[in-house]
């Protein structure tokens, strides 16, 4: 699977870059027709220390499944939107095979 990471604004390192192909190629053992996916990294301007985005659109036959999170890190941030995606390709691949 092809996975597009870019960070808007700042450049991420190669150990974040490691964590999120780590996170986003498990996503393919749930759902076989993935073409690929593409991560956005945000810092968003408030005051608040929740202020970490991470956007996933993977890309699939028919539709795309996307998730936008927001936390503390782009770690915690990571995890959340690959919960909501994880969610989102189970529940595209039930409704495939008519469960």
């Amino acid at each position: 699977m092809n996975i597009n990471i870019s960070s808007v604004h700042f450049k991420a390192d190669q150990k974040l870059e490691a964590f999120i192909n780590d996170k986003v190629e498990k996503l393919d053992k749930l759902y076989d027709n993935i073409l690929g996916a593409e991560v956005t990294l945000k810092v968003e301007n408030t005051e608040r220390p929740e202020n970490k985005t991470t956007e996933i659109r993977m890309k699939i036959r028919g539709n795309d499944a996307l998730a936008s999170k927001t936390a503390k890190s782009f770690e915690e941030a990571t995890d959340l939107s690959v919960d909501a995606i994880k969610k989102q390709l189970i529940r595209i691949r039930d409704k495939e095979r008519g469960n």
